[in-house]
């Protein structure tokens, strides 16, 4: 008797957190447009924080942030999301800067914040999680909204706790 095999592809959706900042032209414009690119190329938006207003982090400018942390479920690798959320940057208008002057005013600033319970330090241009999330208040107080109990993984602490300490 032949057996017939009935697996089907499963496609396996992760938690992705990414945290978005921008000080230039209409800030809650970028902030939304960047939405709307993230949900048709990378994935489904199932949370969002609400914005925030920050001080430039790292360097001198007159121009205020508004910040906010997403939760999106993606089909795509850690490199894929980080391609596309630099290509979503670029044609926003974000000129990446080469040299090593630091930071700088931007249009839209997409950061990987956490990516499932992954830990990758070995890429020359990706580090989840993001390597200074857990110094930044200007990314904890959104992430804290919509993933207080996250627990990043390298300091084993939920966000809401880091959020706490700093």
């Amino acid at each position: 008797m032949d057996s017939i095999n009935n697996t089907k592809d499963c496609i396996v959706f992760h938690t992705v957190y990414l945290g978005l900042g921008t000080n230039l032209g209409n800030k809650e414009n970028n902030i939304e447009l960047a939405l709307m690119k993230i949900e048709k190329q990378i994935g489904n938006i199932f949370s969002s924080s609400a914005f925030y207003v920050s001080e430039p982090f790292g360097f001198e400018s007159d121009n205020l942030f508004i910040n906010c942390a997403i939760g999106i479920k993606t089909v795509y690798s850690p490199l894929e999301v980080f391609y596309k959320t630099q290509l979503i940057e670029e044609k926003m208008g974000r000129i990446h800067n080469t040299d090593l002057a630091g930071y700088s005013d931007r249009v839209i600033d997409i950061d990987i914040l956490l990516y499932d319970n992954l830990i990758i330090n070995d890429k020359p241009n990706l580090t989840i999680p993001h390597s200074k999330m857990h110094e930044r208040d200007f990314v904890l107080k959104p992430l804290s909204e919509i993933a207080p109990h996250v627990i990043h993984p390298v300091l084993n602490k939920t966000i809401l706790h880091l959020l706490k300490t700093i």
